[in-house]
């Protein structure tokens, strides 16, 4: 009952197929099953290789090229002083407002262009905005900002669902030359409230309240607890009116509504400093000791490249289906897109549940998509919900040329699903809010058309990667190892850590002197294509061999009946640790018959020993209705492995659903583990 290579369901496996590939498995210490298959390498193209020579061996010659694609109102003295690694500088002395040219430079030949259209099915609502309009609404929230005593880096909290008054928030932000931090509508009000005493703002732009499928958040009343325990009082805080969902009540003295905001006087864009800050984003989970990742302007150059170079749209509609409060929806829903001169697409809504699974299909036509960044959660969603894609049928995808993902490991069936219902490649990249852009990638503008199967592509130009053992020694090729990519780092990576720049050292640098710390676990090939297997703490050490729970999830997803799974490592006292795997069932589909879930398990069980092997210690499996995921759909791996343990967790203020612990738990137990384990915390 698992699905083989060829999309066939079987009832044997093909022995034949791998025997190869199981013997030279057995002589490595880490197991992937990249390993099981040798490609033919035409992805390279020259015109890449050029670039990418460049930017390393002349990197002011390069990226003096690439800074050339914005305009600047003062140039810079020199392009890159590197004096005191990490904190590398570029484009030192350079002036430029980044809402200039996300806005204001496109209006006089794209004024009626659509910059923004929003598209929000949770509450029947599309709105499509043009640059010119943009302008106008961007510039009077900015002069309100300004009469309110917001300056050149003052900041702004802006705590919205995703809206285009979002975007508005932002761009005004900097307009007047102040530093935006936008925290994720999910966070609750102590995870509100220290990201207010962390950053400090003159003034917070807050909206009336969220929309998901089944209820209605209330960012005001959150906003009122976290001020009411907050040492630090705003001067302002601007509340936006969601009059067709949720009215809320403003405070005298100290709220404003934000049709009263956009009364003001438009004003100009004020010039920043390059490596003066942009914004502050704060990494989710981070509470007691927050971790903002400071943000210098000059990331503008990258972005308007990266949507060229990388994702090869010159013009058109771009989506990337995320959130604002995640670096995506700064990177790629908002600055990217509006830097490069595009239409961007800000969906309010779910995969599935808003009402159904057709709504990606049905924004890909009406907004005609060219080209769409998602996370692979949200394609097992949909093929969960719709797996013979009759939703995709109802609509047109002419438009769409390439989906890219990213955020979390892809499995070949879940990527392979895609492709053939959207009928584009889907290209997996790879990077980090840390890096605010890729990292590896198939550099389209470049001329190059895929990547390796499995990999995430290759170095964006101005990544040198290497891939390192524990002693800080080199990796052959395809050995595995911690990847991180040498000094200086290009164009728009993370400044510093915000009010803490040892800290910023000692996290990313430190380990490994001269090289930033991706914390990823992966292994590059003698052609330079990279594979991320995993974070360095989703390796489990199984009777001293190292696998990548990724691995074994790819062979688990392989099972036509499993929907959604998760490998974790849980305690063995003779192997040390040992996979575990939560799986979700696919109900049967038409005329499918009923498959017991002991069936699945043992079928599980024999798929991974044959494709990895008795190496990985495989025998525990168990179905359970839901996987714990944040909204922006990564798995809490770290959360289940620590409850097997009977560690007190503590779920981050974005998990989609916290109730999933409770059949977790019970599923724990069957193999006696989180027998005493106390309830997670939120």
């Amino acid at each position: 009952m698992y699905q083989d290579a060829e999309g066939s369901f079987a009832a044997k496996i093909d022995k034949n197929k791998f025997e190869t590939s199981i013997s030279e498995l057995k002589t490595k210490t880490f197991v992937s099953p990249v390993d099981m298959v040798k490609y033919d390498d035409g992805a390279v193209t020259e015109e890449y290789q050029k670039a990418y020579r460049s930017s390393l061996e002349n990197p002011e010659k390069f990226w003096g090229e690439v800074a050339q694609e914005i305009e600047w109102t003062r140039p810079w003295d020199r392009v890159l002083d590197n004096s005191n690694p990490p904190f590398t500088k570029w484009f030192v002395g350079g002036e430029l407002s980044v809402c200039y040219n996300a806005v204001d430079r496109h209006v006089p030949t794209k004024g009626d262009q659509i910059a923004l259209a929003y598209d929000s099915p949770l509450t029947d609502t599309v709105k499509r905005i043009t640059y010119a309009e943009l302008q106008d609404q961007v510039s009077r929230l900015a002069g309100r900002l300004s009469s309110l005593g917001v300056e050149r880096g003052s900041r702004v909290l802006i705590y919205m669902p995703l809206i285009p008054e979002a975007v508005v928030a932002m761009l005004a932000t900097n307009r007047i030359g102040a530093i935006h931090s936008v925290v994720f509508g999910g966070f609750a009000a102590r995870e509100l409230r220290t990201r207010i005493e962390h950053a400090e703002p003159t003034v917070i732009i807050a909206a009336s309240c969220g929309v998901e499928p089944n209820k209605i958040v209330r960012y005001k009343d959150i906003l009122d607890d976290a001020l009411c325990q907050s040492s630090h009082t705003p001067q302002k805080c601007i509340i936006y009116q969601r009059r067709r969902v949720l009215e809320c009540s403003l405070q005298k003295g100290r709220d404003m509504c934000w049709d009263e905001a956009l009364q003001a006087e438009p004003v100009p864009c004020v010039p920043t400093e390059a490596n003066e800050a942009l914004y502050i984003l704060y990494t989710s989970g981070t509470t007691d000791d927050p971790k903002g990742i400071q943000r210098p302007c000059m990331h503008a150059a990258t972005l308007c490249w990266s949507m060229r170079a990388v994702y090869g749209l010159k013009s058109g509609v771009w989506w990337a289906a995320s959130d604002l409060g995640w670096v995506v929806g700064h990177s790629y829903i908002c600055y990217g897109p509006l830097l490069a001169g595009l239409t961007t697409v800000l969906y309010e809504g779910k995969p599935d549940r808003t009402p159904d699974p057709g709504q990606y299909y049905r924004i890909i036509e009406q907004h005609r998509v060219n080209a769409l960044f998602t996370i692979p959660t949200a394609f097992r969603v949909l093929k969960r919900a719709d797996p013979n894609g009759k939703y995709a049928r109802r609509y047109c995808q002419n438009t769409l040329k390439t989906i890219f993902i990213a955020g979390e490991h892809c499995d070949h069936e879940t990527r392979r699903w895609a492709e053939n219902i959207f009928g584009v490649s889907v290209l997996n990249h790879w990077w980090q809010t840390e890096t605010g852009s890729p990292i590896t990638a198939a550099c389209l503008g470049y001329g190059m058309k895929g990547i390796r199967p499995h990999s995430t592509g290759y170095p964006v130009p101005g990544y040198d990667l290497r891939a390192l053992r524990e002693d800080g020694t080199e990796c052959k090729s395809g050995e595995v190892g911690r990847l991180v990519a040498k000094l200086p780092l290009p164009p728009g990576f993370a400044s510093t850590l915000w009010q803490s720049d040892e800290r910023f050292k000692k996290v990313y640098f430190d380990a490994y002197q001269g090289y930033y710390d991706t914390q990823d676990v992966g292994w590059i090939s003698a052609e330079s294509a990279v594979w991320v297997v995993a974070r360095a703490d989703d390796v489990i050490n199984v009777a001293g061999h190292r696998l990548s729970t990724a691995a074994i999830e790819d062979v688990v997803l392989k099972h036509a009946r499993v929907a959604d799974a998760v490998v974790v490592g849980a305690p063995d006292p003779t192997k040390g640790d040992v996979p575990l795997c939560l799986y979700v069932m696919r109900p049967p589909q038409d005329d499918e018959e009923m498959v017991t879930e002991s069936t699945v398990t043992q079928e599980l069980i024999a798929l991974v020993r044959h494709l990895i092997g008795p190496i990985a210690a495989f025998r525990k499996a168990v179905a359970v209705p839901a996987l714990p995921r944040t909204r922006s759909g990564k798995a809490l791996r770290g959360a289940i492995s620590r409850l097997a343990r009977c560690q007190q967790i503590k779920l981050p203020a974005t998990i989609e659903d916290p109730s999933v612990f409770g059949e977790i738990k019970v599923a724990l137990q069957k193999f006696g583990y989180a027998i005493d384990a106390p309830d997670p915390e939120m």
